[in-house]
């Protein structure tokens, strides 16, 4: 039976909240009351232990020194890591994205050691990505083209068990034509915008992870408007 209630977890907003991210866990909770599903948030900062219980984790952006400290944290608290572990979903962005990987790149470009929780690995590119990003998502997961804002200068390869999380049709992702990845129930983007705001059926697969079954529709006019308003603005008629 799909669950009533589920529990966000917003992880470390004292060092990986820069662009805005905080958006995502406001409209996970907001599409989850429109089915009647209610929710918790629980928001953890770097002194304090990460819950195991919970059933959608989200990261998000943050600079190099506060990306270095979030994952030395995240690998001595190891909460999140027994999370993935027990099946609860993870949606993280631009630093939060490469510190769940292997290794990524530090403040002068030294590898820094993740949480390796995904098979990738990030290091620094030769030039700054800033600017839309727009993506054609892997059919697999049955969501629309994606859209989002990208602030990164992070490449990313993706390892065997990793699929992209879409192909790149504008803007840089990942640095090789992809944009993001996915490995069971864990997400990985660039996208700022926020994501779950600009991508409502992105919002809607973790949600139908969390609850283990799927969703009652609804109706996201507003969302939606949003979402074809950004594709209008950057692709060509």
């Amino acid at each position: 039976m799909p669950s009533d209630r589920i529990k966000i977890v917003w992880i470390y907003p004292d060092l990986l909240s820069t662009y805005g991210d905080q958006g995502n866990c406001i409209v996970l909770e907001r599409r989850a009351a429109l089915r009647g599903i209610s929710t918790r948030t629980l928001h953890v900062r770097s002194d304090e232990a990460v819950p195991v219980d919970g059933d959608i984790y989200l990261l998000g952006g943050g600079e190099d020194r506060p990306q270095i400290l979030a994952a030395q944290r995240l690998r001595a608290d190891g909460g999140l890591a027994r999370a993935v572990e027990f099946g609860s979903a993870v949606f993280a962005v631009c630093a939060g994205y490469q510190l769940l990987g292997t290794e990524f790149g530090g403040e002068e470009g030294q590898p820094v050691q993740g949480l390796g929780l995904l098979n990738i690995r990030s290091g620094r590119g030769e030039k700054r990505a800033v600017g839309e990003i727009v993506g054609d998502v892997d059919p697999a997961l049955g969501i629309p083209r994606i859209t989002g804002f990208e602030n990164h200068q992070g490449i990313t390869h993706l390892g065997p068990g990793v699929r992209p999380l879409a192909k790149t049709v504008i803007g840089l992702g990942n640095g090789n034509g992809f944009e993001g990845c996915y490995q069971g129930h864990i997400v990985g983007t660039y996208m700022h915008g926020p994501a779950l705001v600009r991508n409502p059926a992105l919002a809607d697969l973790l949600l139908s992870w969390a609850v283990k079954g799927p969703l009652q529709p609804i109706n996201d006019s507003w969302a939606g408007k949003l979402r074809e308003e950004r594709l209008r603005a950057v692709l060509p008629a």
